[in-house]
């Protein structure tokens, strides 16, 4: 049984706070005026997609970004590249219903297929998106450099 009423809605600036809080449950500490700069731009542009989960009241139940993505050697494709859900609505049904928005958003641009990628230190999340269609592609690693 759900307990929580909630509707998927387009992201907001005023949502910053939530995606914030919700960002720092699954270990991505970004500050909340960090948050509200990468949101507002791309709140700004047609390349993303973001919604949220919300009750309407009180806490935000759940995130989802999606993008726009050009590669020179793959062309053009859509990207989930963010889902977050709190762990209090887990397995409620919030994290399909996010997904769900992202694919309708690639489908009316266009997209015959939308990409996500899961680090393989989250192991709860891959049968999660196999359960909801997606296969997997392949496994690489992923780089950074301080600059």
């Amino acid at each position: 049984m759900n307990p929580f009423t909630y509707s998927i809605i387009p992201a907001k600036e005023a949502d910053a706070v939530e995606i914030s809080r919700l960002s720092l449950e699954l270990g991505y500490p970004t500050g909340m005026e960090e948050t509200r700069g990468v949101l507002a731009r791309m709140l700004g542009s047609p390349s993303y997609f973001a919604v949220v989960a919300s009750t309407g009241e009180g806490p935000l139940l759940g995130w989802a970004v999606a993008e726009r993505r050009l590669m020179l050697e793959s062309g053009e494709s859509a990207e989930l590249t963010g889902l977050v859900v709190a762990s209090a609505a887990r397995r409620l049904g919030v994290g399909s219903a996010l997904v769900a928005a992202a694919e309708e958003w690639a489908r009316a641009n266009g997209f015959s297929s939308l990409r996500v990628r899961s680090n393989v230190t989250r192991a709860e999340s891959h049968p999660f998106y196999e359960k909801l269609g997606f296969e997997r592609a392949k496994t690489q690693h992923a780089y950074r450099k301080a600059l």
